[in-house]
């Protein structure tokens, strides 16, 4: 069962004046994959509250996602607060969530989100729209159950033959 922390980074969120719709989708979506949300909250976008928030999280969780933050203004901090608390970056998760949605939209190109590791934690920024949070997790998803094995010391081979994990 992989535990998972759920953290949406929005001001208005955090102070009641928006419904956050991208967490409760990540739950739904992550639950297909045999997780279990063990925490989900929403706080505002403040670099010292994320990384406090990533870090405690990393010593309870197999894998923290963020949603939001991730843009272009000025209060867009979740990228620095995450490599700021990660010990591995994995370019390749966000650069194929930004990949799968450039087949939708041009403006996916202008996601800063990472993906990293924190002790045995995997920590993975996804953009905060619903739509951009389907695409995104949809192109990675399958991927989760093995990095957390891996991140965790599994030494199953990570060869796949004829495109099917044997």
């Amino acid at each position: 069962m992989i535990k998972v922390a759920i953290l949406t980074l929005s001001d208005k969120g955090s102070k009641g004046e928006r419904e956050d719709l991208a967490g409760p989708l990540i739950s739904e979506m992550i639950t297909g994959i045999g997780a279990t949300v063990e925490y989900y909250e929403v706080i505002p976008d403040e670099k010292d509250l994320i990384k406090k928030k990533l870090m405690d999280y990393s010593k309870k969780v197999d894998l923290v996602l963020t949603t939001g933050g991730t843009g272009l203004s000025p209060r867009d901090v979740t990228p620095e607060a995450t490599l700021e608390v990660i010990d591995k970056e994995i370019p390749g998760i966000a650069e194929t969530m930004r990949s799968a949605g450039m087949g939708k939209t041009n403006r996916a190109m202008l996601s800063r989100a990472v993906a990293g590791v924190r002790g045995n934690t995997l920590i993975i920024n996804m953009p905060g729209s619903p739509k951009a949070v389907k695409e995104g997790l949809e192109a990675i998803i399958d991927v989760l159950p093995h990095a957390i094995e891996k991140i965790n010391g599994s030494s199953e081979d990570c060869a796949v033959q004829g495109g099917v994990k044997p």
